[in-house]
């Protein structure tokens, strides 16, 4: 059972939300070279990260790696790291079926009921709606558009979310 002065998690994921790729399906293609790609990290973004009321956590296929590289970057500190286990088959099949995230099931696990918001490109509905089922606390499961990153309108409806009681 987890206590209810805890402040809520923000799982964070990297490429998307912190890195955003690909095109702006109404906007012109980002012009990203090798060189580039961790040159749009800034220590704005970790400002704003470490301005909200939570626990941040590495949910990335970066793992330590975000610590080495991500973090100093953008002014945060050391922050936990989720580690990714191998999945069961039957698993595998049940986030198949349920088109799931393959992250969603862990980060459940994880977080041990405690409340907790995630932002990443690849949540759906349907891991909103298996995580309304499987974790017992309050969860806000936030999906980031991979072409633009975080902007204001999500640092907003985070803090919303992070600050209601």
């Amino acid at each position: 059972m987890t206590s209810h002065t805890e402040r809520p998690l923000l799982f964070l994921d990297v490429d998307g939300p912190l890195l955003p790729f690909g095109e702006d399906p109404h906007g012109e293609p980002l012009a990203i070279t090798p060189e580039s790609h961790l040159a749009r990290l800034t220590a704005e973004v970790g400002r704003r990260l470490a301005a909200l009321p939570c626990d941040l956590v590495w949910a990335t296929t970066w793992e330590e790696e975000a610590n080495a590289v991500i973090a100093s970057r953008i002014g945060l500190p050391r922050l936990p790291v989720v580690i990714w286990p191998e999945p069961s088959g039957e698993h595998e099949r049940e986030d198949q079926w349920f088109r799931l995230c393959w992250k969603t099931r862990t980060l459940v696990t994880w977080a041990a009921g405690r409340p907790f918001a995630w932002v990443d490109d690849e949540i759906t509905d349907a891991d909103r709606n298996w995580v309304s089922t499987h974790h017992s606390g309050r969860a806000l499961l936030h999906h980031v558009e991979p072409f633009r990153g975080l902007v204001d309108e999500d640092f907003a409806v985070l803090d919303q979310w992070l600050r209601a009681p």
